[in-house]
């Protein structure tokens, strides 16, 4: 097949983003990541056009299995609860399926498959051998006792385990699944498959969990920041950072930040947020975020009445002046209002930790006016590496220190920055960030599928 124009590739990849609005009716969330991906993949499509003769990209927008099942579950009070379940198995070409779930009201199919879409790139970026996974339920358990979470839990996994399994899909947590729901899931997993395997990742120390894993996303999101602002000619050092969240990302986050000398002014939560002109710096206030997070009550106002500090209610940080922005919380929390504040406010660099937490509109704003954008697909990569490192330490019945552990993944993070700045040279797309991490990713997952034929 001849070498196509980019009018030709663009005009392509339009019907496909088309026909995937078609085909997934009301999935905005879903929409909006396949767009995004497309669209910087015009000069990979344009120089090896094989990727659309042999119908790679109408492939990779397909999710291989989308599994959906009803979870009963009864609460305290005796009455019987239904809850709904998914996992979307999106691509295994190059390993079994590997992403978190996610207990959470909003969930629904579309968020579930934009996240595994998102996971599969994801993936690919860390090298290691994982496909793109993602799922959940609209359980919400903030607010639960233990017995009732521990109930959902083993209903949740009564209908999962039929799916998953340590060489075919390894889940994880996400938003709503942390240790205690790990325990439950994995213990019910134990008790109908009878084996004790790595198939699931974020488990305890005492069960086969790996050192630094609830750290992992934000120490790797800072490592790349790191190398990013190296890259720049910066340095962390002295650095200002507006962070949103307040639960383990964003506390491993602002604890590599405090470590490697910057100073992190904002955390955020449901119910605003608030700014601490001295730094969320001190290992007590660093070791208050845990203590929020374990109280379920999901109220960032507690940091500001303990240490005095000014709360904003019903506001997110995203005018505060602060010379990087890492929104750590949730999908589209910033839009253009907020990126034309950002780009009002002089704002040089914008690192995604949270999973697309910016519409397709303000990363475009952002990029136009001459803010660095640095995409969720690299930057949060640091969570589902050492997810894929315990993987590796459970198949060895094993267990790294935590310096190795941080070790592989500082160079796990470096090496995906230097993929995904290396493919936007190669396509000379100059220091994109988004673009050359959406390269990177996709070309290690579609060779392996144009490898395979059609399957």
């Amino acid at each position: 097949m001849a070498n196509m124009t980019r009018a030709e590739v663009k005009a392509y990849i339009e019907g496909v983003v088309e026909q995937v609005k078609q085909r997934n009716p009301g999935e905005v969330e879903f929409h909006q990541t396949v767009s995004e991906v497309l669209e910087s993949l015009e000069p990979v499509l344009a120089k090896s056009p094989e990727f659309i003769e042999k119908g790679i990209i109408d492939l990779i927008v397909e999710p291989e299995r989308v599994i959906k099942f009803r979870v009963p579950w009864v609460d305290d009070q005796g009455v019987t609860r239904v809850n709904r379940g998914y996992r979307v198995q999106f691509n295994s070409a190059i390993g079994p399926y590997k992403g978190g779930l996610r207990f959470h009201p909003t969930v629904n199919e579309s968020i579930m498959k934009f996240l595994g879409f998102e996971q599969t790139f994801k993936n690919s970026l860390t090298s290691l051998p994982m496909g793109g996974g993602k799922g959940g339920s609209d359980f919400d358990p903030q607010g639960k006792s233990d017995a009732e979470v521990m109930r959902f839990c083993q209903s949740f996994m009564t209908e999962l385990q039929k799916y998953i399994g340590a060489n075919t899909d390894v889940p994880a947590g996400d938003i709503g699944v942390g240790a205690r729901e790990i325990g439950y899931l994995f213990g019910q997993y134990k008790r109908l498959r009878d084996e004790f395997t790595g198939v699931l990742t974020g488990k305890g120390m005492p069960y086969g969990g790996s050192i630094l894993r609830p750290e992992a996303t934000g120490f790797g999101a800072v490592y790349y920041a790191v190398d990013m602002l190296n890259y720049f000619g910066d340095d962390i050092k002295g650095k200002t950072f507006a962070v949103s969240g307040f639960g383990n990302v964003a506390w491993g986050a602002v604890k590599k930040i405090n470590e490697l000398g910057g100073k992190v002014l904002t955390i955020s939560g449901p119910d605003g947020y608030i700014y601490d002109p001295d730094g969320v710096g001190t290992e007590e206030k660093i070791d208050y975020m845990l203590e929020m997070r374990a109280s379920c009550r999901n109220r960032v106002q507690d940091y500001a009445d303990k240490f005095g500090v000014e709360f904003f209610p019903k506001q997110k940080p995203w005018g505060v002046k602060a010379d990087i922005m890492m929104p750590c919380a949730t999908q589209n929390e910033v839009g253009m209002p907020e990126a034309e504040l950002m780009v009002k406010n002089g704002l040089k660099y914008y690192v995604e930790v949270a999973n697309m937490p910016t519409t397709n509109e303000a990363i475009a704003y952002l990029k136009a006016n001459g803010v660095i954008v640095a995409p969720s697909k690299a930057v949060n990569a640091g969570g589902v590496s050492v997810s894929g490192l315990e993987m590796s330490q459970n198949s060895m019945r094993y267990s790294w220190t935590a310096e190795e552990v941080d070790e592989k993944l500082h160079m796990i993070m470096h090496n995906i920055f230097k993929a995904s700045i290396d493919a936007a040279h190669e396509y000379d797309l100059g220091d994109d960030l988004v673009a050359g991490a959406n390269i990177a990713g996709f070309l290690k997952v579609a060779r392996a599928m144009l490898a395979f034929g059609v399957c």
